[in-house]
């Protein structure tokens, strides 16, 4: 948005400053200038506006503060200052001169008030010096698909300060997540309604270092949206957070770097060897018969062999075997005799 402003001004600045320049024209001026005004107005305009339609062309730049504007406004203003004196004897008694001396002047400072805006480095302005303060991330940036993001705890993770990477949200993948919070289906609304809050839960903590990717219409055409979070890492260079089974082996074996947060949660999960024993309460019935079925506090499912009939009731488990996949983590075991 501040970009957008910033262009708007510096159209109207280049159109007064041109008009003025055309409407009254001094002894360097070429006699074009007071033969086709208009017409010089509008090449010159075009001039001036070619530089913000390169800037508009060159995607990923960030904006960082405001105080750029300010910082990169001198900048531009001594840098122009100093081209005109280096090619004043160049340009003296030239018809043109006062053309170059104009265009100069509006182009340079705005090209370094952009430059500084879209940096990815971090500026940090103090009066009454400047002090530059770099951002030390790593290099691999973490792209976030949309069940990551519905899932909710990429944000539990970043809340304990081990996240040092900057986080990518693909434009297509909001698109993605509003159509599920409008979907009809309730559950389907629950779920991109979370993921949503999510994002503004991310957006909105200091230690979270998130950033939304535009996307051109025509990019990606044709692919399904885990095709396109497949070559967006591709392009950034960067690893794809996922909870999607699917997306997690198509993505591995293009040899793009996965973390599945079901994995990273297991991970972290206490490990329990056979022989241990355990104390929960038996929720419901197994699909194989006599097994009944309970939940330690972390969700991690325990069968137990021999148990239906004691299905409601809190009893000791002794490990047997543990079963770990991406899906999650089963435990197996059976009951303590009394």
């Amino acid at each position: 948005m501040l970009l957008i402003v910033i262009r708007i001004l510096f159209a109207f600045v280049c159109a007064g400053a041109i008009a003025r320049y055309v409407s009254n024209p001094g002894d360097y001026n070429p006699p074009i200038v007071a033969e086709y005004p208009f017409t010089t107005f509008v090449f010159l305009m075009l001039m001036t506006q070619a530089v913000t339609l390169a800037d508009v062309l060159i995607p990923n730049k960030r904006i960082e503060t405001l105080s750029a504007v300010y910082f990169g406004l001198l900048i531009g203003v001594l840098l122009s200052y100093l081209l005109i004196q280096a090619l004043s004897p160049v340009l003296q008694g030239q018809q043109f001169r006062n053309g170059v001396v104009i265009l100069t002047t509006l182009t340079l400072p705005y090209i370094c008030i952009s430059l500084l805006l879209q940096t990815k480095d971090d500026f940090r302005f103090v009066i009454p010096y400047v002090e530059f303060s770099r951002e030390l991330k790593s290099s691999s940036p973490w792209i976030l698909d949309s069940s990551a993001l519905i899932d909710g705890r990429i944000a539990d993770v970043v809340e304990t300060n081990v996240v040092d990477s900057q986080m990518v949200v693909p434009q297509f993948i909001l698109h993605e997540i509003q159509d599920i919070a409008d979907s009809k289906d309730k559950m389907r609304r629950l779920r991109g309604r979370r993921g949503l809050e999510v994002l503004v839960k991310l957006q909105s903590s200091p230690l979270a270092d998130i950033r939304m990717h535009e996307t051109k219409k025509d990019e990606f055409k044709g692919m399904s949206v885990d095709q396109r979070v497949v070559e967006l890492a591709k392009q950034l260079g960067g690893c794809v957070v996922t909870n999607d089974f699917n997306l997690n082996k198509v993505a591995s074996v293009q040899g793009i770097a996965v973390i599945n947060m079901n994995d990273v949660a297991n991970a972290l999960k206490p490990h329990y060897l056979p022989g241990e024993r355990l104390n929960l309460k038996l929720i419901k019935e197994g699909e194989s018969q006599g097994q009944g079925v309970g939940y330690l506090d972390d969700g991690t499912m325990v069968v137990c062999e021999q148990t239906s009939h004691l299905v409601g009731r809190d009893i000791d488990v002794v490990v047997t075997s543990v079963l770990q996949s991406s899906a999650g983590r089963m435990i197996f075991g059976r009951q303590v005799p009394q």
